[in-house]
């Protein structure tokens, strides 16, 4: 087998000409996979003495100018700050995939693809590369990643984040986020907090609990500004009742002072509900204007205004320029070679003002390894898979096999995808320099191979599938689900999905080809979870592939796994259920009139009140707790070859500094943890995030082929803790040859064991005996192969 696995190194440097590197040992990251937490305060220090410098004798507004968006359209990008003195301004550009609105550049797996891999080098390598397109275009903000979970299974824009778990959501907003800055561009962490549906976004309050705030919603968040984030998006949503881009507790309290964010606040497009936002932590306001195109705003005059008659203080101002400033300095964009904005994100055909800037490099490399290693194997039969070459015969079934009818890119942001499903639709796509289907990829194998190729795209015809498939060796049945943002609505879909069944009548057509050929292969591209039931145990289905929203590449990286030259590693980064029923929430459309419920919020003619009353349970953790049987549990995933896992043991690391020392008596003793205002001791700065122990087990192949294995750590807290049964809380990957045996090793922190205590405000470990806190080691959250408990000493 032809087989790699993470082959592409993380650099500290691009050496991409025209990309622009950050080079500076003060901001350059720990190494993959490194258990060290970040130390980017002197970074942060240096930046702010130099934006307080820039605008010292800055008149309040050219301060207050710094902070407003020039309106919507009138910039290249979709958002832009404009000139000021010796500051050139700001490009704001989406997307969490890539760069959007521009010409020759790279479609990237989707972030749910990204989480899919469980691999911490693709990550951060997804996230460089990137990051290097975006500088390359001129671009000085990147939108992105997004990091909102998986609340709900058919939330429109699940499929732009990393899935339905914190801990896993958390580890790749981390890497994402050092991988863009790596290359120059400055991350956006979005959107803060609570969106997790697209159903009157902008109307909905979601109201959250304090504890499920902090340790679900809020972690991925914590983890980016671990990682440096120079900015974060506030959401669309009312959070308890206020708008999330004028919430003083989760902006200032959370974000702020716990999370001590360095970087600052813009609202989403057209989010600022007022010019008092300001004062409750916002730090600019997007596109600028109050609706995208009115020419008006809350900001600009209205906050000088504001200033002037005493309502908001100047300081304020100071500081909201300070940080937009500093963010800039921070990632060294005041350099003079810098790239200019060289596009035009809303009149591409002005050759004056798009330059058609080539920033593609090799990256279709990594799009390709990606796409491969974020295929999870669902079911295989017999060894259905991988195919041998030589099949004598082969069917394609289904237009997600093809290409699109006229080109990837007939639609405005994706939003009516004919042919192969490659990402979502919405402000989270980029355009498709190219698109390798299926349809082209097989064909291409099948040349070498010999194989004779038939197709039919005609997802309705089900006497011809059915009768095309009679005598083929093998039968590929391709499938799939789209989903993406509200203002884009898709068959009846308004961003969310209706329901949770396959696209264009997908499952008749499985079972139609199932009928006549017991070799069938399901192929999914999929936003989000599927209920499989109708066929997943039909005897013909032999194999199920699930290949989300893999990219350009995508058609060859689904041949790398259907031959076998990659042996698939990937894992679902959610469960898939047997019925709707048994996940915890669904898209929630209930509206209520203001002033006839208690509690109401205000701020438009109707009003979603959302209680997330599954608290801590999301997704497995729910199925956990309520003892519900999934069809495919979260972290699932075959492999054409098996692993063993054993020689379990773990250790405490002592450290021998005195400010560690007296944090593991104070959390030994059951104290929470002291948060406290200032950088110097915000919440991820503290020993608390270090690590305290070591895991260590080994992993042997013991099957016939080369294979990658995601190893996942489960903590299981006392029942007096008042945790789900299992949450994740570690995860490696780990490649072996056959017979062979690697040990691996996974560290926690004291803040992976700790739960956070609402009545102190601060993180301490549940109640009890360390010991009574147990873990387990395995290959998914339901098939846990090792156990042990966290020792005393």
């Amino acid at each position: 087998m032809d087989y790699t696995f993470s082959s592409f190194p993380v650099p500290s440097e691009t050496a991409i000409p025209g990309v622009f590197p950050v080079t500076d040992p003060k901001f350059n990251p720990p190494a993959v996979g490194a258990p060290v937490v970040p130390d980017f305060e002197a970074a942060w220090a240096t930046a702010y003495q130099k934006a307080e410098a820039l605008i010292a004798d800055f008149t309040l507004d050219e301060k207050i100018n710094i902070s407003t968006g020039i309106g919507w359209t009138n910039g290249r990008c979709v958002g832009n700050i404009g000139h000021i003195r010796d500051f050139p301004g700001l490009c704001l550009e989406d997307s969490p995939l890539g760069v959007r609105d521009a010409d020759f550049v790279t479609a990237f797996p989707a972030g749910i693809n990204s989480a899919s891999t469980f691999n911490r080098a693709l990550m951060r390598q997804r996230g460089l590369f990137m990051g290097q397109e975006h500088v390359g275009k001129g671009v000085n903000i990147a939108l992105g990643p997004m990091m909102n979970l998986g609340r709900n299974a058919a939330g429109g824009r699940n499929w732009e984040g990393f899935g339905a778990d914190p801990f896993l959501a958390g580890e790749a907003a981390y890497e994402t986020v050092l991988g863009m800055q790596n290359a120059g561009v400055q991350a956006c962490a979005k959107h803060f907090i609570n969106n997790e549906q697209e159903h009157f976004r902008t109307l909905e309050s979601s109201n959250v609990d304090d504890r499920t705030q902090h340790e679900i919603y809020a972690h991925p968040f914590m983890k980016a500004v671990l990682a440096g984030v120079s900015s974060v998006m506030c959401s669309y949503n009312l959070i308890n009742g206020t708008y999330a881009c004028e919430n003083d507790k989760m902006m200032n309290d959370i974000l702020k002072r716990e999370f001590g964010f360095q970087g600052f606040i813009m609202s989403d497009w057209a989010a600022t509900e007022t010019t008092i936002s300001a004062i409750t932590g916002l730090d600019m306001t997007m596109a600028g204007d109050i609706t995208l195109g009115s020419h008006t705003t809350f900001w600009g005059s209205n906050l000088t205004a504001y200033v002037e008659n005493g309502t908001i203080p100047e300081s304020r101002i100071d500081d909201m320029a300070t940080r937009v400033i500093a963010a800039w300095y921070f990632l060294h964009q005041d350099d003079p070679d810098y790239p200019k904005t060289n596009f035009n994100a809303f009149l591409p055909g002005d050759l004056a003002t798009n330059e058609h800037i080539d920033v593609q490099d090799d990256h279709y490399k990594l799009v390709r390894e990606m796409g491969s290693a974020s295929t999870v194997l669902l079911k295989n039969v017999n060894g259905a898979l991988p195919l041998t070459g030589k099949e004598r015969n082969l069917l394609m079934a289904g237009s997600d096999a093809g290409p699109a009818d006229i080109g990837p890119n007939k639609f405005a942001d994706q939003g009516g995808q004919t042919g192969i499903l490659a990402m979502g639709w919405g402000s989270g796509t980029d355009n498709f320099t190219y698109l390798i289907s299926p349809y082209e990829a097989i064909q291409h194998r099948a040349r070498r191979n010999r194989t004779s190729v038939s197709w039919t795209f005609d997802d309705f015809d089900l006497d011809r599938a059915g009768n095309m498939a009679i005598q083929q060796s093998v039968c590929l049945v391709f499938i799939n689900s789209d989903s993406g943002e509200d203002y884009i609505i898709v068959d009846g879909n308004e961003g969310d999905r209706k329901n949770l069944t396959a696209w264009h009548g997908g499952d008749e057509l499985v079972l139609a080809v199932a009928a006549q050929n017991n070799n069938t292969i399901v192929v999914v591209h999929s936003v989000g979870p599927l209920i499989l039931e109708p066929w997943i145990e039909h005897p013909n289905v032999t194999a199920v592939l699930w290949a989300g929203l893999a990219g350009a590449e995508v058609g060859n990286a689904l041949v790398d796994v259907l031959y076998g030259d990659w042996n698939p590693s990937g894992r679902l980064p959610y469960t898939i259920a047997k019925q709707p029923g048994d996940y915890p929430t669904v898209i929630d459309t209930t509206v209520t009139i203001p002033g006839e419920s208690p509690g109401q919020a205000g701020g438009g003619d109707i009003v979603l009140n959302i209680t997330y009353s599954e608290k801590l349970e999301i997704d497995y953790r729910w199925f956990d707790a309520k003892n519900i049987t999934p069809r495919f549990e979260f972290g699932f995933g075959l492999s054409y070859t098996t692993f063993k896992y054993s020689n379990l043991a773990i250790a405490k690391i002592h450290q021998a500094d005195g400010e560690q020392a007296a944090e593991e008596a104070r959390w030994d003793a059951g104290q929470a943890t002291e948060i406290e205002e200032g950088s110097s001791t915000a919440l991820w700065r503290v020993p608390l995030h270090r690590p305290a122990y070591s895991v260590t087990f080994n992993v042997k192949n013991t099957g016939d082929v080369y294979g990658g294995e995601i190893p996942q750590l489960y903590i299981h807290h006392p029942a007096s803790a008042g945790e789900p049964p299992s949450v994740l809380k570690g995860f490696t990957d780990v490649a072996v040859m056959p017979g062979d045996s690697q040990k691996v090793t996974i560290t926690l922190s004291r803040h992976d064991l700790s739960i956070w205590d609402v009545v102190q405000q601060g993180w301490r470990r549940p109640d009890g005996d360390i010991t009574d806190i147990k873990f387990s080691i395995g290959a998914s959250s339901r098939d846990l192969r090792l156990n042990g408990n966290i020792p005393s000493n």
